[in-house]
């Protein structure tokens, strides 16, 4: 169901790889909602997925740009208003990757210089294209621009390694610039707590499938999908939400809110009970025994 949202509406959108990416479900219905837009990626991820094809499904063009460098964000923006004929109305940040993850470096012993290579994709990325942006005057006035974060930036999770300093970083650009653009402009800016969701990047997280099956289990409203996430960030660039701004939004079910789920707690219990294999044959007979007792 579609609710002319966006319509008349430009946009910006960071990090469209393939059909499994938040970005490009973002794309999808930010189209359906009547927008135009701008689709932009790395040169090396333009070849290596089908973000083109995203293109011609959505009558947008697709302009390449390392987003950590502020010359080909400049050229990104200056040709993407004039594209679109106009300022932007939305932008959305969809971008992260660790080094260190991909070489299965632990927290314990990272990697410096690809420590700063996480921090200046994954954070300083959001930094440089809202300073772009402000200097050369391309967002609207009550524009909305939108970077996908999670819970990782609160709280240790297992796994998620260095990433989860860079999350905390965007969180913290996002509350700093908010309150710059939104005193000038009227432009808010906010971050997307998403729960852990099977996309290209996600998948190279160590034990990332459990953690998207622990969530699951935690969260009252179980896991939000991307397109569930596509949904959400469209109100977000809507006029809907002009009053919120400088926010890290949950977006995950409820997990950012529980402590310990029944269903969770149950199999964390069986998990403690159930030690080996003799135990576990012992213990079904003995239940067998019971039940025919009772009988």
């Amino acid at each position: 169901m579609t609710y002319g949202l966006l319509k008349g509406k430009r946009g910006l959108i960071f990090g469209a790889l393939n059909e499994k990416s938040i970005a490009w479900k973002v794309a999808e219905r930010a189209c359906e909602e009547g927008a135009q837009l701008v689709l932009t990626n790395t040169p090396v991820s333009i070849r290596l997925g089908s973000i083109d094809k995203l293109a011609a499904k959505l009558g947008a063009i697709v302009i390449p740009a390392d987003a950590t460098k502020v010359e080909d964000l400049t050229a990104l923006v200056q040709q993407g208003v004039e594209h679109l004929g106009g300022q932007l109305d939305f932008v959305l940040h969809s971008i992260g990757m660790s080094p260190n993850v991909r070489k299965g470096r632990t927290y314990d012993d990272l990697d410096y210089a690809y420590l700063q290579q996480t921090l200046d994709i994954s954070a300083i990325s959001f930094h440089k294209l809202l300073q772009v942006c402000r200097k050369l005057d391309a967002i609207s006035s009550w524009g909305s621009v939108v970077a996908l974060s999670y819970v990782a930036a609160q709280r240790t999770l297992y796994g998620y390694n260095d990433m989860a300093d860079a999350k905390a970083m965007l969180e913290s650009i996002a509350r700093s610039f908010g309150y710059i653009y939104g005193r000038e402009k009227k432009i808010r800016i906010n971050t997307v707590s998403q729960s852990p969701t099977l996309t290209t990047a996600g998948s190279g997280i160590m034990g990332f499938d459990n953690l998207v099956d622990f969530a699951d289990r935690m969260s009252p409203l179980g896991n939000a999908n991307a397109a569930d996430c596509a949904n959400y960030i469209i109100t977000l660039f809507s006029d809907l939400t002009r009053k919120v701004t400088m926010q890290n939004l949950f977006h995950d079910g409820g997990y950012a809110s529980m402590g310990m789920s029944f269903r969770a707690m149950k199999v964390y219990n069986e998990g403690l009970e159930y030690r080996d294999v003799k135990e576990d044959k012992t213990k079904q007979q003995r239940r067998t025994e019971d039940a025919g007792e009772k009988s």
